[in-house]
């Protein structure tokens, strides 16, 4: 009686993997498209569940999923944007792109650019805060979406690889799979705000 309670309490491995996996292709693509999503805690933390997990390709799924999302919504948004640069009025995506772009990032941007071509699209993924002005100056320099495509497929697969990386550290550490959670999104979270806190303490006077 109390295996037949437990059973129905727990859910199945294969219901979580149904639930999980399109969970995680749906945050990560969301999260592409509304860029105030921390994507990359929810790969990692996605790792660190699946580092625990008794299926063998578990790894191998979120890397794959994660990264297809993260590429389908960069694609996307892209996309959008260009359709906003060619319309008179703009367009909503653009103003968030624009929006997410201060104006010494998006000259740096255009340096790295103009400097190392869309080899500059990886780099920008795995920088904290760098994905948007890269991507909006490779919209002011009217590049076409293939080639868009071509320097965003490695970009989003090292992506993926370092934020998963990231949780099997973070699971590795810790015997349940809760506490690499915390300690994963703790790290990535810390990653992701301490270039913003650094830029705004160098800007602050000193007295």
């Amino acid at each position: 009686m109390v295996l037949g309670a437990a059973s129905t309490a727990v859910p199945p491995e294969s219901t979580q993997q149904a639930v999980g996996y399109p969970s995680l292709f749906l945050l990560v693509l969301i999260g592409a498209l509304v860029p105030v999503v921390p994507t990359g805690a929810l790969v990692s933390s996605a790792a660190v569940v699946a580092l625990h997990h008794t299926a063998p390709l578990a790894l191998t799924l979120v890397f794959l999923i994660a990264s297809l999302a993260a590429f389908l919504g960069d694609v996307t948004l892209y996309w959008l944007g260009q359709r906003g640069m060619r319309s008179k009025n703009g367009s909503r995506w653009l103003e968030t792109i624009r929006d997410r772009a201060p104006e010494d990032r998006l000259a740096q941007a255009q340096a790295k650019l103009g400097e190392h071509g869309i080899a500059v699209l990886t780099v920008s993924r795995l920088v904290p805060a760098g994905r948007i002005p890269v991507m909006l100056a490779c919209l002011m320099a009217r590049m076409p979406l293939c080639r868009f495509v071509r320097g965003d497929a490695p970009a989003c697969l090292a992506w993926a690889l370092t934020y998963q990386l990231i949780g099997i550290l973070g699971g590795a550490l810790f015997p349940e799979p809760w506490q690499g959670v915390l300690a994963a999104v703790a790290l990535t979270l810390t990653i992701s705000t301490a270039p913003g806190v650094w830029r705004r303490m160098r800007r602050t006077p000193t007295p």
